[in-house]
Formats: C-alpha cells, sequence, structure tokens
C-alpha cells in the first residue's frame, strides 16, 4: 500500500475510533414549573435553551455528546425520590424538601449537595396562609380551633408550626393541621371544607389573585427565612464539575434577563406554568416578595439547619446531615467569577431587587419606596409605577373611566415593605389626599390609632378619593 494511502487509512481510523470513544454525558434536571420562584433554575434555562451556551467543550469535553432531559414536577418529593434512584443529576426546590433530598441521599448510601440559592426571602416573604374570601378570620390569632390545611413536610409546613408557636398554641390541641396538596387546597377553600390553607410560592397569592381567598398571614411574620435551591448528585457533581459550574452560568444569565424585562418573563412563565404574569410579577418584579439571590447567606443556611431539626420533630427525618458536607458554595462561587460577578458583596446584599423609576403621572423619580404602588394594565407590556398608593389610584380611576382593564395594581406594606395584590390590602386614608397600604387588618387600625386615618378596604379608599375629586370640582 502506497504511503498516502496507508496514511489515509490511518486518519479514518483513529477518527473513528475517536467517535466512537466519544462520551455521551447526561445531563437530568428535575424542575417545578408551578413554583415560580425556582424559574431561573429550571423552566427559563429550559425555555431558552440557555444550559448548551455554557456547557463546556474543551479538554476532556472536546468531543463530548450532551444529553440534556428535563422533567416537570408539582413538588420536591417526586423529584428526590428519581434523584436517589439515579434518574435525574440536577433538582430545584425548597428548604425542607431540599434537606429532604438529603437524608434520602444518606439513607441511599449515596450523597447530594444543595450547590445554590435561587430565589428567597431571609425575613419568610412568599410562605403565606389564606382563608376563603368571605371568612370572619383577618390573622391567625382567629383560627384558634380551626383546621389549616398544608402540604405536608414542605416549607410552608415549618412557617406554620413556627407561627402556631409564637400564638403560644399546642399544634396537637389548639388547631387541627392536616395534609393537602395545592392543586387540592384550591378546590377545599371555595368549598369550605378548610377553614385556612398553608402554602408555599406562589398559592398564598395565587389563591387570592383568582378570587376565592384572603391572604391573613405573610411568613415575614414568623421571621424565619425561607428559600428555593439547586441539588446536585454529588458523585455527579465531582465526576463533572465544569457541568455544574455551566449549569448554574446558566441560571445567573437567566437571571439576568428576568431582572432586566421582569414584565416579559413574567409573561413567558406565565405561558408555560398556568401562572398568572401578574402573581410571577409580585415575585419577581422590583421590590418583589422574595429576591432572586444566588449566595449562601448564613440566614439561608441556619434555614437548612432548623429544616432538618423541625422534620426530625415531624417523624420525617430520622438522621441528621453534616451541613458543611451538604451545603457547598465552590461552584456558585466559581460561576459568579467565570460570569464576571462578585460573590462576595452579593453575600454582603440583602436589598430587594431594586427599583428605578419615575412616577407615572408627575414624571418625578420614585424614592420612598415603603410607598410605591404599580398598576399593570391588561395589553401593556410594562408596568406603571407611582411614587403613592394614592397616585395609583387616581390613576386607576381614569383608567377605569377610560374603559381600560387592569391585570394588577400593586402597593407595598407600609410597616414591612413587603409587595401587596392592592385589591388584597386594607388601607389607611388620612384625609382625602393620603393612603397607607397593610397587609393586615390589625395593622392598619394600629396605623390609624396613632397616626389617624380611616380605615377602608380597597373598593372603600377608591371612593374616597373618588368622592374628594368630585369634591375639588
Amino acid at each position: 500500500m502506497r504511503l498516502p494511502h496507508l496514511l489515509f487509512s490511518l486518519s479514518v481510523g483513529l477518527s473513528m475510533i475517536g467517535a466512537a470513544q466519544a462520551e455521551t454525558i447526561r445531563v437530568a434536571v428535575g424542575t417545578q414549573d408551578t413554583t415560580i420562584n425556582c424559574a431561573t433554575g429550571g423552566l427559563l434555562i429550559r425555555e431558552l435553551d440557555l444550559l448548551k451556551k455554557y456547557l463546556p467543550r474543551k479538554g476532556k469535553y472536546k468531543d463530548a455528546v450532551y444529553d440534556i432531559q428535563w422533567k416537570n414536577f408539582t413538588s420536591g418529593a417526586p423529584l428526590t425520590n428519581e434523584m436517589v434512584a439515579g434518574k435525574l443529576d440536577f433538582g430545584a426546590m425548597a428548604d425542607f424538601p431540599g434537606s429532604l433530598n438529603g437524608v434520602a441521599f444518606k439513607k441511599a448510601g449515596k450523597r447530594s449537595l444543595f450547590i445554590s440559592v435561587l430565589s428567597g426571602s431571609v425575613k419568610g416573604s412568599g410562605n403565606g396562609i389564606v382563608v376563603p374570601t368571605e371568612s370572619s378570620a383577618q390573622s391567625l390569632a382567629d383560627l384558634k380551633g380551626k383546621t389549616i390545611s398544608v402540604p405536608f413536610a414542605s416549607t410552608a409546613h415549618g412557617m406554620l408550626l413556627r407561627a402556631v408557636k409564637a400564638q403560644g398554641w399546642d399544634p396537637e390541641k389548639d388547631v387541627q393541621i392536616i395534609s393537602q396538596a395545592p392543586e387540592v387546597a384550591g378546590s377545599a377553600l371555595q368549598s369550605n371544607k378548610v377553614d385556612a390553607h398553608a402554602d408555599f410560592v406562589p398559592f398564598a397569592e395565587l389563591f387570592p389573585a383568582r378570587g376565592f381567598a384572603r391572604k391573613i398571614f405573610d411568613g415575614s411574620q414568623a421571621d424565619t427565612p425561607t428559600f428555593h435551591g439547586l441539588l446536585v448528585d454529588a458523585d455527579y457533581a465531582e465526576k463533572y464539575p465544569e457541568i455544574v459550574v455551566a449549569y448554574l452560568k446558566a441560571a445567573i444569565e437567566a437571571n439576568r434577563l428576568v431582572a432586566a424585562e421582569p414584565e416579559k418573563y413574567s409573561e413567558l412563565i406565565a405561558k408555560v406554568s398556568g401562572i398568572e404574569a401578574p402573581v410571577i410579577y409580585l415575585f419577581h418584579g422590583p421590590l418583589g416578595l422574595q429576591t432572586r439571590d444566588f449566595s449562601w447567606k448564613p440566614e439561608y443556611r441556619k434555614d437548612v439547619a432548623t429544616s432538618v431539626e423541625t422534620l426530625k420533630l415531624l417523624k420525617r427525618a430520622d438522621t441528621d446531615l453534616d451541613l458543611d458536607a451538604f451545603i457547598v458554595d465552590k461552584y456558585i462561587r466559581q460561576a459568579f467569577a467565570e460570569s464576571g460577578l462578585d460573590y462576595s458583596a452579593q453575600l454582603a446584599n440583602y436589598s430587594p431587587s431594586p427599583l428605578k423609576a419615575k412616577d407615572a403621572t408627575t414624571g418625578a423619580p420614585i424614592s420612598d419606596l415603603k410607598r410605591v404602588a404599580q398598576i399593570w394594565l391588561k395589553g401593556e407590556p410594562l408596568v406603571r409605577h407611582y411614587a403613592s398608593p394614592e397616585a395609583a389610584l387616581k390613576a386607576l380611576l381614569s383608567f377605569e373611566k377610560a374603559g381600560k382593564s387592569t391585570g394588577a395594581v400593586y402597593a407595598q406594606d407600609r410597616n414591612t415593605g413587603i409587595k401587596l395584590l392592592a385589591d388584597q390590602a386594607w388601607f389607611v386614608a388620612n384625609g382625602p389626599e393620603e393612603l397607607n397600604a397593610f397587609l393586615l387588618k390589625s395593622d392598619a387600625e394600629a396605623w390609624a390609632q396613632s397616626h389617624g386615618g380611616e380605615v377602608k378596604d380597597f373598593a372603600g379608599a377608591k371612593a374616597a378619593l373618588q368622592s374628594a375629586r368630585a369634591a375639588n370640582r
């Protein structure tokens, strides 16, 4: 055989061997699409095809073939089952299910790693308690002796137990706590089969937005952190650390996109998840109920420890976890560095998603963030911002007069700063030209007592402004 032909044959043979040896690497991810604060760690990465952009292609990955798989779940428990069974490599879930994930892996003689926070609240917003719309209950104190449903072993279950304890109640005697998934709780609330329901993101806001429930307790009142984050099989992470970092870089890009255009991506998440865009904006928009924060703040680490202890008390976990080995921040630190971000700066940053806006009526910059209000008109791509609740409701009256439909009106709680659906809020009217919003009627009454004014619901606040406008004509 001539030398050129020999070299050609050798080259072809070597390429065939290389092709045969090219590794097919699975990247199997479990998402929770309806748990909308997981969106930057699942739904958006999938829908925007961001993962392919960051998967490694050099070194040992030069000839790798990636088999990217996605599977959606409505809760963390079945997702964990499939991770432990080796069917999934990554999973997104809350603090309590995440802790159960670590326990389940340990029982199976394996390990999982909690590698990043996605979204949360160091104060506890996101979890909440709702009652049927016509219920007389205005606060948790009104639920003594009542039946409260909650998804057992969820982050909302932990919140409920802490809130009951703070009331000085015995959870075995003073209330009846029953297990109920959110998809069942909706109909139970509508048929008055339960007195109240405690749940995680987004159901304490979604049910009121759909008109059959009222929120009477926000998780921040329990002052206990809550979050959702990402987990990975430890063996997978040790074998493919560059893929773990790549996945987190894709999540970081998803976060950047949401921060830049929250309305646009709220609409996309809504289209996929079935959760209404205005509810998604309540969480992901500026000053939202939760903050997208990928850093392992001390409060979130402590939350994992608390969840493990609570799960043991509930007899849902019978073993401890080595939290220093379970919570691993080296991958997210590397992802931050490769994305040109300062992890240490984010770790020290406790600010909510920022709002830099001008009043839609006056054009003046908005500075008092506890007085901010917003309107999202149906059919409009952007939310309108206002410096005060009275400014927003005056604008709303004009929009309604013009026949424009409203998707949502938002206000910030005057005491806590948490974001509210304004039509579910209580207002204190200090004269015809000032309104302050509150989640709880008792807080509104206390404000009126110390600052003067009248307590009104949303309709009453609108009527007061309308009367004042008519009197000034």
